[in-house]
């Protein structure tokens, strides 16, 4: 429950039809293995007490009975568990029988939720035995303790305010209204389904899809069980599809008629940063809901849970390329609308050798073909100076060559010198001053010849570098039209790599060099021809830096949980100092260079992830990072 993890189940039991003693047997034994695991939630299929299809026994008073006085075995059982269980049961109230979904903690009947919508149709006919629930909650008597009674129940715990959970039973959610919108609205974060979903063909894949975009509908968790083995086979097979998922992802799954129960880590608090951040998330305050508090025990969970040390960039090769191929035509479309804007049909881009020139480039060419021009109009400027090194030079060449584009080549040393005696700096001090100035430089020859050829200036800069303020302002920050404002360091290397793929083998072979060429300013002499001044040694791994990121903006986590979350995705890889130490760096550069970003031009937002401070990041300039810094502190 540490950092708003939960451990969540949805477990399938081996029933025997019309046998709530047996069956009682296997959910107790289900629960003692879900304990052993430190699940805090676990959930049992729809009539797992007597099994689902039991057909006209429901209407057997001897089965209804003896369902009861196994409900009460296993409350008694389960008084010193502390979970959170939810099964499935048939209940007599007044004399009405409901399907419905029983919730219990430490041996106490929290709630009951019977089931809504009951289907009569094909080979289901519940409704020949149960009656449709309603929403109002009433308090009614069940072995002598008085539990409220009715849909609009949430369970919330106590110690853990982002756990709010409600219930909706099997077809409830295949309906064009489920219950569980209400339920969501009213502040479930997780929505329990105990299921009886027999299996035809195709129907796992459509159950699937049903339960994935319900979670992403509604920003929650969902866990669904469903009815398995044991199950009568007179007429259809249950296949005990479990299925557990967030905000759109399915975080685990049953194979089907494996008995197989899914098992994940619920991250409570992603939800709720995610429903904080839409707007157009309403809460409904109108609706009456009763709301029942429980508590669990606060445990140190060793997650089970992993997480992507690349989250901008999908692990699968084929989805990768979609992305990339996405990502590429968002840059060229946002360019292609400012050159039709401004009339323009020349650009200049000051390029280096290196990844981020590489990419912006790539783009400028894609969107003249767009535009049906000749990349002659494409400007390429190399402006070699102290730093640069003979391989980056030569595959700037070779770039513009391969893309037919227009090269220019300006040296600017004698310029810099000269600056330098302008403002009395000595060249043998290789400071900041040393190196913007060949920035700024830079930047000043590509606007004046932007106005020679009346073009746009195109920014090559990536996000990671404005997130970490490793731009030298009004140098390389400033620009145009800055196609990578938004495109991470990592997955521009991705990008470049899908462009090399699809490329003649001339420019492939320079491309792979670009990408095999370590990131660098190349504002420092190189030594012995190679570059000295290594990005990554000064400012940290860009991996890092970008797993940081995506978790600080995309979710808000504190330093706490980045911090965790970081050392389980790169074991092996980075140890536990090394983390905290560029954690520590990612946040300090990242509060002290906001005003970088907030003048940043204009560039297209292609994930997420962005932040012009027109759109996504509205962040004061001289926020103070004392309270993340103060856990940092903490975590030593």
């Amino acid at each position: 429950m540490k950092d708003g993890f939960i451990r969540a189940a949805a477990a399938s039991i081996d029933v025997t039809v019309a046998n709530p003693e047996k069956n009682a047997e296997k959910i107790l034994e289900a629960i003692e293995e879900a304990k052993g695991r430190d699940v805090k939630i676990l959930v049992l299929p729809e009539l797992v007490l007597t099994a689902y299809t039991c057909g006209d026994l429901f209407l057997q008073r001897v089965l209804l009975e003896e369902a009861l006085k196994q409900l009460d075995v296993i409350l008694d059982k389960t008084k010193d568990t502390d979970m959170l269980i939810v099964l499935g049961m048939p209940l007599r109230v007044d004399s009405k029988l409901y399907n419905c979904a029983v919730f219990m903690h430490r041996g106490t009947l929290l709630g009951i939720v019977p089931k809504r919508y009951l289907p009569n149709y094909s080979e289901f006919y519940e409704a020949r035995h149960f009656t449709p629930g309603k929403e109002a909650v009433r308090n009614i008597t069940v072995l002598g303790r008085t539990v409220p009674f009715g849909m609009n129940l949430l369970f919330c715990c106590e110690n853990l305010p982002e756990l709010v959970v409600a219930a909706e039973l099997c077809e409830d959610l295949w309906v064009p209204a489920p219950p569980s919108v209400k339920h969501a609205l009213a502040g479930a974060t997780v929505i329990c389904n105990p299921s009886a979903s027999d299996e035809i063909v195709a129907k796992m894949n459509y159950r699937q899809g049903l339960v994935s975009s319900q979670s992403a509908h509604l920003v929650c968790a969902y866990i669904y069980a469903s009815a398995g083995n044991g199950e009568s086979t007179q007429d259809v097979v249950y296949g005990g599809h479990n299925l557990i998922a967030e905000n759109g992802t399915i975080l685990s799954q049953s194979k089907l008629f494996s008995g197989q129960c899914a098992m994940a880590d619920l991250d409570l608090s992603r939800l709720t940063a995610d429903r904080q951040r839409a707007t157009t998330f309403k809460p409904d305050t109108e609706t009456p809901y009763l709301r029942v508090p429980f508590c669990l025990e606060t445990v140190d969970l060793s997650l089970a849970r992993t997480f992507s040390p690349t989250p901008f960039i999908p692990s699968d090769r084929g989805d990768r390329d979609i992305r990339c191929e996405d990502i590429l035509s968002i840059q060229a479309m946002g360019l292609k609308k400012r050159l039709q804007h401004t009339h323009c049909s020349h650009t200049v881009i000051g390029i280096s050798g290196g990844l981020d020139s590489t990419l912006a480039l790539l783009v400028t060419a894609r969107t003249y073909d767009l535009l049906g021009l000749d990349h002659s109009g494409i400007h390429c400027v190399t402006m070699p100076c102290f730093g640069t090194t003979d391989r980056t030079y030569q595959n700037a060449l070779k770039l513009t060559d391969a893309l037919g584009a227009s090269l220019k080549e300006v040296r600017i040393s004698a310029a810099v010198m000269q600056h330098f005696s302008d403002i009395g700096h000595d060249p043998a001090v290789h400071d900041v001053t040393y190196e913007n100035s060949q920035a700024r430089e830079r930047t000043q020859i590509l606007m004046d010849i932007a106005n020679q050829v009346g073009g746009l200036v195109i920014g090559t800069g990536d996000l990671s570098e404005l997130a970490l303020g490793w731009a030298t302002y009004n140098g390389d920050h400033m620009s145009m039209y800055a196609v990578n404002s938004s495109v991470p360091k990592t997955l521009v290397r991705h990008l470049v790599r899908y462009c090399a793929d699809c490329a003649d083998q001339a420019l492939k072979t320079v491309l792979m060099d670009v990408l095999n060429t370590p990131v660098s300013p190349e504002l420092l002499p190189p030594e012995n021809g190679v570059i000295s001044q290594i990005t990554e040694d000064i400012v940290g791994p860009y991996e890092l830096h970008d797993f940081f990121l995506y978790y600080t903006l995309r979710f808000g986590f504190p330093p706490r949980k980045i911090f965790r979350m970081a050392q389980l995705s790169f074991a092996g890889v980075y140890n536990k100092e090394t983390i905290y130490k560029w954690l520590r760096t990612f946040y300090y550069r990242f509060f002290s260079q906001q005003f970088k970003r907030s003048c940043l031009p204009d560039g297209p937002k292609v994930g997420s992830i962005a932040i012009s401070p027109r759109g996504d990041l509205r962040m004061p300039s001289d926020a103070d990072s004392a309270l993340w810094m103060h856990e940092m502190d903490s975590l030593k």
